[in-house]
Parts: structure tokens; C-alpha cells; sequence
């Protein structure tokens, strides 16, 4: 890895946390690279208040993925499913509506008010303009997944694309069957699996890639029938990391299958491998963890194939010259502070969920627009402000005496108030990798949601020690109960499609509810941070988002590949 070399040239305290954070001369050239400019005159984007981390924050508290409800469509007032509880009082339309309607969000539009608070106004805006109830595009027999696109026959599944028959599961792109995983690429028949590519019949497994018919795998690349194994390559017919035959092995596996539990798994795997200090492949001059074919990247995971990019995370296909950016799969160019974006996105700030967008700043859930200042859910407009209709002139004048104004109220260059996103805290991204309890969250001005959602009527519930271990022992009539979580207590449902999955590839029904399953393995992620430790092997000092107190065997990219290859 070799390291961006930037000089730092002034040291904040951030005004929440009160952790210090380094401005350095290549952050101050992109600040004034993406500052914006009306007829002639630069409005120049000072350095933030906030650290990386608390801007992150920020950001997500945007972004509700995975809690959906049941409410009425304020069109057509049929029953939908929404990512905006019943309680909420905004007005919300099916999709179909939302986007064929005969309806224009620019009927909600107000006069900017120079005597008010602009993100008083905005706020007005994004109360008052009826809402899409989910993003989801080219969808078939989908409806109970967001953040989807292309997705055929899957429930509960999202932040996805061009996959099939997928459930409980996210980040899943061109797959089919796959059931409680995240981060799965190009793969089939998966199940309770994270970061998994290019492999097929793969259970129970982390990090493993090119891989077939496999248990129990941590860092294992092109092997097949392998058992509870790591670090290996080119493999086949290996059991706790010791070569079998093949009649052997079979005979062995049909033994060990089941005595065995993937938590137990997740405790102690990564004690017994040897893991690279990070996942960087085919990039130079980066920073941090999960970056691929990319240059000059700092402070930023999940990567792919992109230029100058800090403070980032999920960013793909030649995305290039952005800070403070959160979400996937479409480029961006000279954006800042923006999360959930999509294909065209070029020198936007401060905006939410657009796309794709042009030169729009502080705005939410615009589709197909440019130069917006202030909007929220127009769709093909530009040169509006607060959803009003200008023309450009008028746009261009206006827009800078209301950044004038922004400043003295200290507003001008900072993202959206969490306290007027739509979700509350604990319904948003943010809680999975910032959990707050309730009464934290609302001391620092943080939303909550305290809504349930009503649970359908069943036979019986019954605890996971009555659920037989055999799934062959399994009724039909499970349908028909509740299931309590052994850890959260909270009931769940089996539906048929999960019955059919576990039956046909001889998986035990499990104890644990949805929403546990996928915070279990949100914690397999390491947490978006670097510390400084020494290389188990050599004692060189690296930068590794794994503690020095930690107990993994954490070894540098050159002890790494002289051990494993």
C-alpha cells in the first residue's frame, strides 16, 4: 500500500464529537474544485465542522433500507408497502402513481423567505410533497424489497440488482437463491454467507470467492467440497484444513454436517486464519480496506474502480474527484456530501437520494433534474428553488443571496439536519453502524421511531428449543406459527418459499428473527476505522482496520502472500 501524500495544514475539533481531524492541502484544492459558481462569482465551501465520522453519520440518518410498512397510497388509498410507517404524516403514492400520475411536484412549491431559516423552509418542502412509497425499479413479484432494481421473485431483500429467487439478504447483485447473505456477486445457491463471488452451493462462508459445495469457509479462493476451512487455494476435499480423499471426505461430511453451528463458526474462525492487513487489489496510492482497481483513494471501503476519491464508502464504476459520498453501483464526478445517488451524477452537494442530477445542492429525492436549490421529489425540472419554477437568470441570481444568507446562519456548507429526515434513527442506516439507545438519540436531535408494526395473527408462537433440529422433522404447519427469536424474543413467520430453500438444501428452520440475522451480519463488517498495529509476523507497522488489541493473526500483504501462496 502506498500512501496518498498530502500535508496537513490545519487541525479541527469537531463540533460534536470533539475529536480532532486533519484539513490537508489536497482537501482544501477539492473544496474549491466543487464549490459552486453563479454568473461569475464562486461560492466557496469553507472546511467542515464535523469530523469524517459524525459526517457519516449525518448522512445515513437519510437512509431507511430494510423497515417497511404497511399504509394506505394517499391516491389511491389501496394498501401498499412503504418505508414510511402509518404513523408518519406525510402523504405517500405507490410507485405507480408516484411516477405516472397525473401530478406535478412543483404544486407544492413556496417563496424563499429571506427572513426565515433556509432548512426551515426545505423541511416545509419535504413535508408537503407526496412521497414515493419505495425505490424500486423493473421489479417482478418483488414488492416487499427497496433499493432494488431489476429483482425477480424476491422478498426482503435490498440495496440489490439483476438477482432472483433471493431472500432476507442484501447487497446481492447478479445471483439467484440466495437466502440470509450479504455482499454476493455473480453466485448461486447461497446461504448465510458474507462476501461471497463467483461460487455456487456455498453455506455458512466469509470472504471466499470462485468457490463450490463448500461449509464453513474464511479466506478460501477457487476450492470446492471443502469443510470448516481457511486460507486455502486451489483446494478440494479438505476438512479443518486437512486433505481427505474424496470417498473419505463424503463420509466424513455426512457425519459433521450438523454438529456444527455457524455461530460457533463466527466465534472462532477468525482465530485459526492468517488475514491480510486489508483487501486492496490492483490499486495504488489508497488507504483503508475493500478497494479494487483504484487510485489516490483515502479513508474510504467498498471501492470499485474509481479515482481521488476520500471519506467514502460504496462507490463504483469510475467514480472520480468526490468526498463524504455513500451508496453504489453508478459513477459520480465532483460531488460532496451526498449519499444514495445514481447513473449522470455530476458536481452535486449536500443532496439526498437524486438521481440522476446535475449541479443540484441541498436537495431530496429528485429524479432526472439539474440546477436545483432547496427541492424535494421534482422530477425532470431545473432552475427551481424550493420546488418553485425560475428561469435561469432568475435561478442564478437568487441562488447566491440565499447562500449569503445561509452563511451568517451558519448553514452554507453543512448536509441535511438529521432532525428533519423522514426516518427515525433507529429506522435508518445509521443505527447498524452508530447504534444509539433511544434517549441518546433524542438528546442530540435525532429522531426516533417508536411505531410497531401490528403482527399478524397466528396458531401458536413457539420458542426455538421446541423447533425440531431435523428439518425433515418439520410440519407444514409451521406456516402458521410464530417462531420467537432466541436472542430478541421478537416472533417471526417462515413463508413458503423459505420452507421449500431449507428443506431442499437440508438447512435447519432458524432461531433467530430477520432483523437479528441481518445485524449479525452487519458485525462481521469491521468497523469504518484504521488503527495502527504490528504485522504478526514481521513487526512492520501498518495502518489495518483491524485493533492492535484484537486477537486475529493480522499479517502485511508480503507475510500474507508468502504464507498463503
Amino acid at each position: 500500500m502506498t500512501k496518498i501524500i498530502e500535508k496537513i495544514v490545519e487541525t479541527k475539533s469537531c463540533q460534536k464529537c470533539q475529536i480532532s481531524f486533519d484539513i490537508t492541502d489536497r482537501d482544501l484544492e477539492f473544496y474549491d474544485k466543487v464549490s459552486p459558481v453563479f454568473t461569475g462569482e464562486k461560492m466557496v465551501i469553507p472546511i467542515p465542522t464535523l469530523c469524517p465520522e459524525c459526517r457519516q453519520q449525518r448522512r445515513m440518518a437519510w437512509r431507511n433500507e430494510r423497515y417497511l410498512y404497511k399504509r394506505k397510497c394517499d391516491a389511491t388509498w389501496k394498501t401498499i408497502i412503504s418505508v414510511y410507517s402509518p404513523d408518519k404524516l406525510y402523504k405517500v403514492y405507490n410507485q405507480d402513481f408516484w411516477w405516472g400520475g397525473n401530478w406535478d411536484a412543483v404544486e407544492y412549491w413556496i417563496d424563499y423567505n429571506s427572513n426565515a431559516w433556509f432548512f426551515e423552509q426545505l423541511e416545509k418542502i419535504i413535508k408537503k410533497v407526496p412521497r414515493l412509497a419505495l425505490s424500486n425499479s423493473n421489479k417482478l413479484n418483488s414488492d416487499f424489497c427497496n433499493h432494488t432494481t431489476s429483482m425477480k421473485d424476491c422478498y426482503f431483500v435490498f440495496w440489490s440488482a439483476a438477482s432472483e429467487q433471493c431472500l432476507y439478504s442484501n447487497r446481492i447483485e447478479k445471483s439467484d437463491h440466495v437466502v440470509d447473505s450479504s455482499f454476493v456477486n455473480n453466485s448461486s445457491f447461497i446461504y448465510e454467507c458474507f462476501d461471497v463471488k463467483e461460487s455456487y452451493n456455498m453455506y455458512f462462508s466469509q470472504k471466499s470467492y470462485n468457490c463450490s459445495d463448500s461449509f464453513y469457509l474464511f479466506d478460501c479462493h477457487n476450492c470446492q467440497n471443502c469443510f470448516w476451512s481457511v486460507n486455502l487455494i486451489n483446494k478440494q476435499y479438505y476438512i479443518f484444513n486437512k486433505q481427505y480423499s474424496k470417498e473419505k471426505y463424503f463420509d466424513e461430511i455426512n457425519k459433521l454436517r450438523h454438529s456444527y453451528t455457524y455461530s460457533e463458526f463466527k466465534d472462532r474462525i477468525k482465530l485459526n486464519a492468517i488475514i491480510k492487513y486489508s483487501t486492496i487489489e490492483n490499486s495504488e496510492e489508497v488507504v483503508w480496506d475493500s478497494i479494487y482497481n483504484s487510485k489516490a483513494i483515502a479513508y474510504s471501503f467498498w471501492i470499485y474502480d474509481s479515482e481521488n476519491i476520500k471519506y467514502s464508502q460504496d462507490l463504483y464504476n469510475n467514480s472520480i474527484n468526490s468526498y463524504d459520498c455513500y451508496s453504489w453501483y453508478w459513477p459520480i464526478e465532483k460531488c460532496y456530501e451526498c449519499h444514495s445517488f445514481g447513473v449522470g451524477w455530476y458536481k452535486n452537494l449536500f443532496v439526498s437520494d437524486c438521481y440522476p442530477a446535475r449541479e443540484v445542492l441541498y436537495s431530496d429525492n429528485c429524479y432526472s433534474c439539474s440546477h436545483l436549490f432547496g427541492c424535494a421529489w421534482l422530477q425532470n425540472k431545473q432552475y427551481c428553488i424550493l420546488n418553485k419554477q425560475y428561469t435561469q437568470q432568475e435561478y442564478e441570481e437568487l441562488v447566491p443571496k440565499i447562500i449569503e444568507k445561509m452563511k451568517q446562519n451558519w448553514e452554507w456548507w453543512e448536509f441535511l439536519p438529521s432532525h428533519i429526515s423522514p426516518f427515525g434513527y433507529n429506522e435508518s442506516v445509521v443505527s447498524e453502524y452508530f447504534p444509539l439507545e433511544k434517549e441518546d438519540a433524542i438528546a442530540a436531535w435525532l429522531n426516533w421511531s417508536d411505531y410497531e408494526t401490528p403482527f399478524p395473527k397466528v396458531e401458536r408462537i413457539i420458542p426455538t428449543n421446541k423447533l425440531p433440529e431435523n428439518i425433515w422433522d418439520v410440519p407444514d404447519d409451521i406456516l402458521n406459527w410464530a417462531i420467537e427469536c432466541e436472542i430478541t424474543k421478537k416472533p417471526f413467520k417462515i413463508i413458503p418459499q423459505e420452507l421449500e430453500f431449507y428443506r431442499k438444501h437440508n438447512i435447519s428452520i432458524p432461531k433467530r428473527h430477520p432483523d437479528q440475522r441481518h445485524l449479525d451480519r452487519v458485525a462481521l463488517r469491521n468497523p469504518g476505522k484504521l488503527f495502527e498495529r504490528g504485522c504478526d509476523s514481521c513487526n512492520k507497522t501498518m495502518q489495518t482496520s483491524y485493533a492492535s488489541e484484537w486477537p486475529e493473526k493480522v499479517y502485511c500483504e508480503e507475510c500474507y502472500n508468502k504464507e498463503i501462496y
